[in-house]
């Protein structure tokens, strides 16, 4: 019995000596990963700094300091993590998990997708400030409270059909999307519609009439 125990000690002690040079061999990997992702985020964000892109947006007054702060860091962090997932790979490889392997290259692919998405985001919430501006600028003859209202309906617009952009993007809930999508587009048609219809009757009425009255004269 002693002896068993002692031939089964010994075989797990054999096949950890043999897996430590994988292991600090994938660990040494994971470890450059995680310097190189730094010092790339690093030199990101002094590019951004190079060439003055919070300066910019922030005299043209699209987004605060804090707002463009904070998508800088958004993007630098994005970027940071797919270089780890990059080197987790041949890690995990090293390691012989083959399984998360494949599992983090299907993440790998749709990456992308989710860059894509920050990026429409970010445009989207910039032209939502800027028609938000021009509507209040253009509407100021109707009054304070009017200009105002306009402007904070075609901003929330924009950011409204922004997230619809973005989580189609990302594949959620796309069929969701189309649905809700035409339903919005089908309630402004039937709401101009009525609009047109109740408002613009006596009008019409009054078109119709000239015009059977001509007919009658000819």
């Amino acid at each position: 019995m002693i002896e068993f125990f002692n031939e089964i000690l010994t075989r797990s002690l054999f096949k950890l000596i043999n897996y430590l040079p994988e292991f600090f061999g994938g660990l040494f990997i994971l470890i450059l990963g995680l310097f190189f992702s730094d010092i790339v985020k690093r030199i990101f964000l002094t590019l951004l700094d190079f060439f003055q892109i919070k300066k910019i947006l922030t005299r043209i007054k699209i987004l605060s300091e804090d707002e463009i702060k904070l998508w800088q860091e958004i993007l630098a962090e994005i970027l940071k993590w797919t270089i780890i997932l990059i080197f987790l790979i041949p890690t995990l490889e090293v390691w012989g998990l083959n399984r998360a392997t494949a599992v983090i290259n299907q993440f790998l692919f749709y990456l992308p997708n989710v860059i894509i998405a920050v990026i429409l985001l970010f445009i989207g919430l910039i032209a939502s400030k800027l028609v938000a501006d021009l509507v209040l600028q253009s509407t100021k003859s109707l009054g304070k409270r009017s200009a105002n209202s306009l402007a904070f309906f075609s901003r929330s617009t924009i950011i409204f059909f922004t997230i619809l952009i973005t989580l189609s993007q990302l594949g959620v809930a796309q069929d969701l999307i189309k649905i809700l999508f035409t339903g919005i587009v089908a309630m402004v048609a039937i709401a101009g519609g009525l609009a047109f219809g109740l408002g613009g009757k006596d009008v019409a009425k009054d078109i119709l009439e000239a015009l059977h009255n001509k007919l009658k004269k000819d």
